[in-house]
C-alpha cells in the first residue's frame, strides 16, 4: 500500500469565498473538487510543499497561512496524510496553471459530496464556521 503526504492549501478571499480545482479526468478521484495542492516531497515541511504545490498549480506565492486541520485516510490502494492549511493572503491571481478548472466558491455553499471522501470532515468545519 502507498503512504502519501499532502498539503493543501484552503484559499480564502476576503469575501470568505474558497478557490477550487476540479482533480484531472485521468487521475485518482477523477472530475472531484479539490482544494490546490499536492505530495510532500522528501525533506520538504508540509509548509514547504504547500507554497511550491500552490505556486505549481495555481500560479500564487502564499504569504500568510496556518494550519487549518490535519488527518488521515485509507484507500483500498493508499494511505494518504493530510495537512490543510487555512491561506488568507498571497502574492499573484490563482487560476488553473496546469489546465485544470478553477473557481471561487462561496464557503456556505461547498459541497462535501463534490470532494473526495476524505475532505468530508475539512468541507463540514468549513461549513460550520462559514459567516463566522
Amino acid at each position: 500500500m502507498k503512504n502519501i503526504r499532502i498539503a493543501a492549501g484552503i484559499i480564502r478571499n476576503t469575501a470568505g469565498d474558497i478557490f477550487i480545482t476540479q482533480r484531472a479526468a485521468d487521475g485518482h478521484m477523477a472530475g472531484k473538487s479539490e482544494f490546490p495542492g499536492g505530495k510532500i516531497e522528501t525533506g520538504e515541511t508540509p509548509e514547504q510543499a504547500l507554497v511550491r504545490e500552490l505556486q505549481e498549480e495555481v500560479g500564487i506565492t502564499a504569504t500568510r497561512y496556518e494550519l487549518f486541520q490535519t488527518l488521515e485516510h485509507t484507500f483500498d490502494d493508499r494511505h494518504i496524510a493530510f495537512w490543510f492549511f487555512m491561506v488568507e493572503d498571497w502574492e499573484g491571481t490563482p487560476w488553473g496553471k496546469e489546465g485544470q478548472a478553477g473557481r471561487w466558491v462561496a464557503q456556505a455553499a461547498l459541497d462535501s459530496d463534490a470532494f473526495p471522501p476524505a475532505n468530508a470532515p475539512v468541507i463540514a468545519r468549513l461549513l460550520a464556521s462559514a459567516g463566522q
